[in-house]
């Protein structure tokens, strides 16, 4: 059971046209939020918003290349003129490239830092002053930014090199982004899953792509929803999410 409806309140989901960033919109859909769907395919977006009105909610879909620092910005306002206002922000676009570095190219590791870390920058500077006046004036009295991560923050592997430099910064970026905020009642938090079955595998190589006993999307979007459902009193900084029966 949530300690606090999510009624009224407004959210924005990057990544969201499929995998943990629909799963998560269908979520806070649920929990009575109106959803903004952010992501590049527009029928992707349709089909997310589809579904959450056959739930009974409502969703907008907001078509963009977060790679594009003026793009981003531009979404964001789009998703706050047809919201309203702005109470949640899920970052949670992202992409796994893993390969060796002698196998790999550059485009592939730019690829990850674009869309990992620079997409997330552009979404979270223009989103920062709307999440803070979402805190001071809904009845919440809080307002959430969630950053989805990894388990490959914490632990590199081979093939994985820049994808764990581009989640190991997340955290960082997090951690500071928190503390940073904590005056103005926005909470920052990141959950950060082990394998999850969902598209990015298909970018995996060889025996990798096969992920017996992964986590579902829904999985990780559960614990995105008991992060922002929280009452204003609890903060959930960080949450790991692994698969019972996997190691990572």
């Amino acid at each position: 059971m949530s300690d606090q409806s999510l009624e009224g309140a407004a959210a924005l989901v990057t990544g969201a046209g499929g995998g943990i960033g629909a799963a998560t919109a269908r979520r806070l859909a649920r929990e009575g939020a109106t959803v903004a769907l952010l992501a590049r395919r527009r029928d992707r977006l349709w089909q997310v918003a589809s579904d959450i009105a056959d739930l009974g909610g409502h969703a907008v879909a907001v078509e963009a290349d977060l790679t594009e620092p003026e793009r981003a910005d531009d979404a964001v306002q789009e998703a706050l003129d047809r919201l309203g206002r702005l109470d949640i922000l899920v970052n949670n676009a992202g992409v796994m490239l893993l390969n060796s570095a002698l196998h790999t190219t550059l485009d592939e590791w730019d690829r990850m830092v674009s869309l990992n870390i620079r997409a997330l920058l552009h979404v979270t500077h223009a989103a920062v002053p709307h999440l803070i006046y979402a805190a001071s004036t809904s009845p919440r009295q809080v307002a959430d930014l969630v950053n989805v991560g990894s388990t490959a923050g914490r632990a590199a592997r081979p093939g994985n090199s820049v994808y764990s430099l581009t989640k190991a910064g997340l955290n960082a970026f997090t951690e500071s982004l928190r503390q940073e905020l904590l005056g103005e009642r926005v909470r920052v938090s990141v959950v950060e899953p082990g394998a999850v079955d969902t598209e990015p595998m298909n970018h995996l190589g060889g025996a990798v792509r096969e992920t017996p006993g992964a986590l579902r999307a829904e999985d990780v979007a559960d614990a995105i929803g008991y992060v922002v459902t929280r009452d204003r009193r609890v903060a959930v900084d960080q949450m790991l999410v692994r698969a019972g029966g996997r190691s990572w």
